[in-house]
């Protein structure tokens, strides 16, 4: 995988909303080339694109992932939309929001019919590769070029979604994962935050003996077991890369590194540590216990911070954030899962093609200063032009930012990494893991198994 390009962009991120938080000018703010705003302070306009988009009625699919009213993006999109089309009365966007797992499946249904919607959501590298193969999607080459838009981006980041010199998609973040925690809940169960995986094994029982739910998870959307996984994994393997050495043939899945992760995964589900059912919580009911109060941790990407900070949780700044913790002592706590985000993609055969991307480039140029306004812009994949305390973000979103700065590397998620087929395996099997205990051999054996199959 492209680790160093990404890094580039994580350290650009730092220091970029560090120096956005000193009140610093911005490098991210994307030109109107001359045209003045009209009807929003918040939007701008295209050059020439509404003269030639006003002669016809246009309905442009808007597939995406964000279903969940308490998430900034919710509001975000939907501002955003409704300031185009006031600029744009001939244009209707109509938004179909699904769960991540939901719109991957739709998506896969819709691909194969050669049908996909106007603008949808695919993920990076390794994920996105077979739509790329199968020409479904339109390159977006000239598209960033108009109003500053790809200057806004990151450094390194448009890497994971070019292929052949194609950029074909556009992120909408670009995160670390973390562990969000409820300092209340904390203080009421008597624990401190964890230093080591066995201390946070020992928190989970403890917590639960008290009667509080120690950890949330959305597990119906399987990667989000899969991306907890992988954080271990990348803590008993000293480091990242074990995937790639798999991929390069250093390794197998059977490798004691593997193993001694999936020991270390089953004893935090063993402990009790998430919800009864956990695998009947989509991703946002999941999330949604934290927020509400009812569960003490909860292990996600950085994007989750927006919803976090608007949260009945994060009252009185009663959330806090620590880094995944050392494994059996292995492992360095600045070596963090790296999530370049989902990503906008354009269909090749759309039939407004040239109005979809006009929309497109309209959508992400005004994306960082909506999320900034509604405290979620932290993680994003773009610069962000604005002072985050004296905006009024948390304490536990300043920790966050400052986080970024810690980052020393680490891994993309295993379907980022792995071929779809190996990567579907992996997502059952540690699904199933919250269900019934598994000899770690076996686990390992359905991985090996799945990728010998599968490998190319």
């Amino acid at each position: 995988m492209k680790f160093k390009p990404l890094m580039m962009a994580l350290l650009a991120s730092a220091l970029t909303l560090g120096l956005a938080a000193c009140g610093s000018g911005s490098n991210g703010s994307a030109s109107s080339n001359g045209r003045k705003n009209e009807g929003s302070t918040n939007s701008q306009t295209n050059s020439g694109t509404k003269e030639d988009t006003s002669k016809k009625e246009v309905k442009i699919t808007f597939q995406n992932i964000y279903p969940d009213p308490t998430d900034p993006k919710y509001k975000m999109i939907r501002t955003v939309v409704a300031n185009y089309e006031a600029e744009h009365p001939n244009v209707k966007i109509e938004l179909d929001s699904l769960n991540t797992d939901q719109q991957k499946v739709k998506l896969k249904t819709q691909a194969a019919s050669k049908e996909v919607p106007d603008i949808t959501i695919v993920n990076p590298a390794a994920q996105m590769k077979p739509f790329v193969d199968a020409g479904l999607f339109a390159p977006l080459n000239e598209m960033v070029e108009k109003n500053g838009l790809k200057g806004t981006f990151q450094e390194g980041i448009l890497d994971y979604y070019t292929f052949d010199n194609n950029l074909y998609a556009l992120p909408d973040g670009n995160n670390i994962a973390i562990v969000y925690y409820n300092k209340k809940m904390f203080e009421e169960g008597g624990v401190k935050v964890p230093t080591t995986f066995e201390e946070m094994v020992g928190v989970v029982k403890q917590l639960k003996a008290k009667g509080i739910q120690p950890m949330a998870i959305g597990e119906k959307d399987s990667w989000t077991g899969s991306f907890l996984f992988m954080n271990i994994l990348l803590r008993t393997n000293g480091g990242p890369g074990f995937l790639q050495d798999v991929i390069d043939g250093k390794k197998t899945f059977e490798d004691p590194a593997f193993t001694e992760a999936v020991n270390a995964f089953e004893d935090l589900v063993q402990a009790g540590a998430f919800q009864e059912g956990a695998t009947s919580f989509d991703y946002n009911a999941g999330e949604n216990l934290f927020k509400t109060g009812k569960a003490a941790m909860y292990f996600m990407g950085s994007w989750a911070t927006g919803g976090i900070e608007e949260s009945t949780a994060n009252e009185n700044q009663n959330v806090g954030v620590f880094k995944f913790p050392t494994v059996n002592g292995k492992g360095n706590p600045d070596e963090f899962m790296l999530a370049p985000g989902s990503a906008f993609a354009v269909s090749k055969d759309s039939k407004h093609l040239e109005e979809t991307l006009d929309f497109l480039n309209y959508f992400l140029v005004n994306y960082p200063k909506e999320m900034f306004n509604l405290k979620g812009a932290i993680g994003l994949a773009q610069t962000v032009d604005g002072d985050f305390k004296a905006a009024g973000y948390s304490d536990m979103a300043m920790e966050v930012l400052n986080l970024f700065k810690d980052v020393k590397g680490g891994d993309l998620a295993f379907d980022n990494t792995m071929n779809p087929g190996t990567a579907q395996a992996h997502l059952s099997s540690i699904q199933n893991l919250f269900v019934s205990k598994t000899d770690a051999g076996v686990v390992a054996k359905e991985h090996q198994t799945a990728y010998d199959e599968n490998k190319e």
